[in-house]
């Protein structure tokens, strides 16, 4: 069963709450500037152990302590639900790091 696209309302609405992720196209993207070069290796295991309990992952992109996020349900062709709900993991899982 495929997950369903969101509507352009849906995703503004979601948006509104994840004041930190901005849209570009098919996907929403965050960029965390971690404490450390570790610090930011230790918050991508703890999104990958989430990411795998969810059984749905993201792009990343590591730069020293700059570590994007981007979301997208590849098998739909845009966002869905599984992006917002691993989007505020993410966050969840970032404020924990501060």
């Amino acid at each position: 069963m495929s997950t369903p696209l969101l509507s352009e309302a849906e995703i503004a609405d979601a948006l509104a709450g994840l004041p930190n992720w901005s849209r570009s196209d098919k996907s929403i993207t965050r960029t965390i500037k971690a404490a450390s070069f570790p610090a930011g290796i230790d918050l991508v295991r703890r999104v990958a152990d989430a990411a795998e309990a969810a059984n749905h992952h993201p792009d990343i992109d590591i730069r020293w302590r700059n570590v994007t996020f981007t979301l997208s349900t590849h098998s739909a062709g845009g966002l869905t639900a599984l992006d917002l709900g691993l989007a505020r993991e993410i966050d969840l899982l970032a404020s924990q790091s501060e």
